[in-house]
């Protein structure tokens, strides 16, 4: 199958295997040749019984077993919803803990969390990859997110300062919702940082490959 160059999209019919294609538990129906991540979002807990239901979780971790899972999330804290933090902060860290059981990258949903993500990684003591993902914070948030051990993905919107200040091997580039191709995110990020486009996408693929195929 082929390595994807796209980390995170909410687009469901691409190209087989060119990017990891994000799921809710209840609408993942996985199709030969595609990849996938699996989680519970923040914006879903109104949703959501109160404890989350012991079976509904036993189902969601068969599915994340599954090999064309290829990170769980995206998993999350959002301070601008109305969702408690606190049982966010319990749903979070119950997915962070399944991506470590199962060895596989995190992918998060952070807004205006910063410092709580920061610690809940220290809480979990994860060794599995967390990847701030749709990351629009400034330069600084962005070096601070990267000395605390994460990565950063960069979908069409994002500060120009942020992109080229996130080291080469801590970055990701993703569609998200947008219809623009992934093809013209990374000529774009690209041309911020001063490198071909070619360069740019060896490296990345490097990062994805050490990160979702380890």
């Amino acid at each position: 199958m082929k390595i994807p160059t796209d980390i995170h999209t909410h687009h469901q019919f691409g190209l087989p295997g060119e990017a990891i294609i994000n799921n809710s538990p209840e609408d993942f129906i996985p199709q030969k040749l595609y990849w996938y991540s699996i989680g519970i979002h923040p914006w879903e807990i109104h949703k959501i019984p109160t404890p989350y239901p012991t079976m509904k979780w036993k189902a969601f971790e068969k599915q994340a077993k599954h090999p064309q899972v290829l990170a769980i999330g995206e998993s999350g804290l959002d301070k601008q919803i109305q969702a408690p933090l606190p049982l966010q902060e319990q749903l979070f860290i119950r997915q962070a803990l399944l991506a470590e059981e199962l060895c596989k990258p995190l992918i998060i949903h952070a807004v205006k969390a910063a410092n709580e993500l920061w610690m809940l990684r220290e809480q979990v003591k994860s060794s599995s990859p967390w990847i701030i993902h749709g990351f629009r914070g400034n330069a600084v948030l962005a070096e601070q997110y990267i000395r605390h051990g994460f990565y950063l993905s960069f979908g069409e919107h994002y500060h120009p300062e942020a992109l080229c200040a996130t080291p080469i091997d801590r970055l990701f580039l993703e569609t998200d919702e947008s219809p623009t191709p992934i093809t013209t995110l990374y000529e774009h990020a690209a041309i911020l940082r001063g490198i071909s486009t070619d360069i740019l996408q060896r490296a990345i693929g490097e990062n994805i490959e050490k990160v979702f195929f380890k």
